[in-house]
């Protein structure tokens, strides 16, 4: 007898990918800083202030810079591009600056944008399975690859987003857990879809307070997602999180990383933020 806790369904799910985005957290050396006489730091924050501004309106993306609240960094660049290779000139550049000689690394976070598919991943396999294709079969990739072209197209604005506009921003990294009780990667893929489905439902009531974006980073980076929060009002961050820490999908089977906060800073305040009063 079949066993009924075992999906006929693979337990893949389908995703479409997009941007590609890098975090960059610092701590500025303020003994060093300190030390410089005015003029050496008039010349450093100029020549900061333009290259940021330049990376900030890009034609291949944009970057945004927060000063990061806590002890956790001072400075925090989000940079979002079309592919690794402008990543990496994004961050060639900010080398390249004299202030990165007084900026220490602290943690960094690679990923890509990632819209899961559930629903249509469910969808789709039932339907081919009932046609009789054969699971991962010319025919059956075949299918799976122009769903996702139509997904695609259907959420390139979602897939390659401006950074947006907001006062804050709150990171942090998660995993799904795979425990010896709770381990959503042996959960059928249909159960995965209904527990996302839910977590949906449960985002949704935070619309228009907040915008997420989530970035898949499995095999780029310790942990397996990111999750970024842009809002004007960082209480929304505490509520938004709290509310859902009740949801099953992530009471039972989420695993989070550090939070990070910070309040967007303009190249042109660079200053501002440096002088030594």
């Amino acid at each position: 007898m079949p066993d009924a806790n075992v999906s006929p369904l693979p337990a893949l799910p389908l995703s479409v990918e997009g941007a590609s985005i890098l975090h960059q957290f610092f701590r500025l050396d303020w003994s060093l800083w300190n030390e410089l006489t005015e003029a050496e730091r008039e010349t450093i924050v100029a020549e900061a202030r333009v290259a940021l501004e330049d990376l900030a309106t890009g034609t291949d993306g944009q970057t945004a810079l927060f000063t990061v609240l806590g002890h956790k960094g001072d400075l925090l660049l989000i940079h979002f591009r079309n592919s690794f290779e402008q990543l990496g000139q994004a961050e060639h550049a900010v080398d390249r600056l004299r202030l990165r000689e007084l900026l220490e690394p602290t943690t960094s976070f690679l990923s890509v944008i990632e819209l899961g598919l559930y629903e249509s991943t469910v969808k789709l396999y039932r339907a081919l399975i009932e046609q009789g294709v054969e699971a991962h079969s010319e025919e059956w990739s075949r299918e799976v690859e122009q769903t996702l072209a139509r997904q695609r197209e259907a959420m390139a604005a979602r897939l390659f987003p401006e950074i947006p506009n907001t006062r804050f921003v709150c990171f942090y990294p998660m995993d799904r857990r795979r425990g010896d009780v709770n381990n959503w990667y042996t959960l059928p893929l249909e159960e995965r879809q209904r527990l996302m489905h839910d977590h949906m439902l449960a985002g949704r009531r935070y619309t228009g307070q907040v915008k997420q974006i989530i970035s898949g980073a499995i095999g780029f980076d310790d942990w397996e997602w990111g999750v970024d929060l842009f809002s004007d009002d960082p209480l929304v961050f505490k509520k938004l999180i709290y509310d859902l820490r009740f949801d099953p999908a992530s009471a039972l089977y989420a695993e989070f990383g550090p939070f990070y906060v910070g309040q967007r800073l303009l190249a042109a305040d660079l200053e501002q933020l440096l002088t030594i009063s």
